[in-house]
């Protein structure tokens, strides 16, 4: 079954602000390049940076939790590893995280933003080697398929973005639901190969606009009532690298 990508995204920061791509190369066995990079932790969380392990997102500063995160704009250079952020009422910070002193500098900023939402104190955790802050321990790729949302948005009778479901992957082609059946296939996405790991369960995050950071949906709940289950797009992992742009074709085996 035939899709094309109509979009790539990354996440550098978990929790923060999407970065639109025009390609990216995937290698085998990885998370999707510059994806949850970092992870800002609110409150002790307990993770050790010599024996990195997934830990719940609400150990940190993500939309399920606090949708006044929405509210910060972030782009993240990979080639100097300086992160930029805006808010309005805030003077921009701009810092690399990868010394000490981008990272106090990110810790406080994000502090004057969020207030009394945030429990603290906010520490900015790198992932260490391969380590990557995802929501899922299987959570390598992600794939939204827009006809799903688009079907969802005409069940409850008003629009979605598909920005909530924070996917790498949005495609065009597939008919709306398909694949949450493909568990176990195989994926040709552009020059990469991947096998579907399983649906995204999905959270309260995709109830926050990601524009207004207002929680005005109640996403899971519409997910529930209107299909009886609560996912919106897949996991992959990539079985041998390759790139993949705007465009490529996303083919599912038979």
């Amino acid at each position: 079954m035939h899709a094309q990508v109509a979009s790539l995204y990354r996440h550098p920061v978990k929790g923060f602000t999407p970065e639109r791509l025009s390609a990216a190369t995937l290698e085998a066995g990885a998370c999707f390049p510059c994806d949850r990079l970092y992870a800002v932790e609110d409150g002790p969380s307990g993770f050790d940076t010599d024996a990195p392990a997934h830990l719940s997102k609400m150990k940190f500063t993500v939309l399920a939790k606090i949708p006044a995160v929405a509210r910060a704009r972030t782009a993240y250079d990979e080639a100097s590893g300086v992160l930029t952020a805006s808010a309005e009422g805030l003077a921009p910070f701009k810092g690399d995280l990868a010394s000490d002193e981008g990272r106090r500098g990110f810790e406080a900023w994000l502090a004057a933003l969020l207030g009394d939402e945030a429990r603290g104190p906010l520490r900015v955790l790198e992932g260490p080697g391969a380590h990557r802050f995802m929501d899922s321990k299987q959570g390598f790729v992600s794939i939204v398929n827009l006809a799903s949302v688009r079907d969802l948005a005409e069940k409850i009778g008003r629009p979605v973005d598909p920005l909530r479901f924070r996917a790498n992957l949005y495609v065009e082609g597939w008919p709306a639901w398909v694949e949450n059946g493909w568990t176990g296939k195989a994926v040709r996405v552009g020059d990469a190969t991947a096998q579907v790991l399983k649906p995204i369960v999905r959270c309260a995050a995709t109830h926050v606009d990601p524009v207004t950071a207002e929680r005005d949906i109640e996403v899971v709940k519409a997910l529930f009532d209107n299909y009886g289950h609560t996912f919106c797009g897949i996991y992959l992992n990539i079985t041998a690298g390759g790139a993949v742009g705007q465009g490529d074709a996303v083919v599912v085996e038979a």
